[in-house]
């Protein structure tokens, strides 16, 4: 399994999203800090969820960390989210 798909995985199983989209936006960052040849290091995330119903931004974020684990978090470099109710 791939990360992106590890990472929707474990999205889908703790916010029941009705929206996702986990996209690797490695190859864009080649020559920057954290670049892994192969890709697998940097992601864009798109999350819609009623999880996230009351939640203010950081709150969303936290939750998010919170559902990938930091033994998955340990082993991208970066992580960009759009997250919404």
């Amino acid at each position: 399994m791939s990360k992106a798909e590890e990472i929707e995985a474990r999205l889908r199983a703790a916010l029941a999203p009705r929206e996702i989209e986990v996209v690797d936006d490695s190859e864009s960052h080649r020559g920057h800090a954290g670049f892994q040849e192969g890709g697998e290091s940097h992601f864009n995330v798109r999350l819609r969820a009623e999880a996230f119903k009351g939640m203010n931004r950081l709150a969303r974020h936290r939750a998010v960390h919170g559902a990938i684990g930091p033994e998955l978090m340990g082993r991208i470099h970066a992580l960009a989210l759009d997250l919404d109710v």
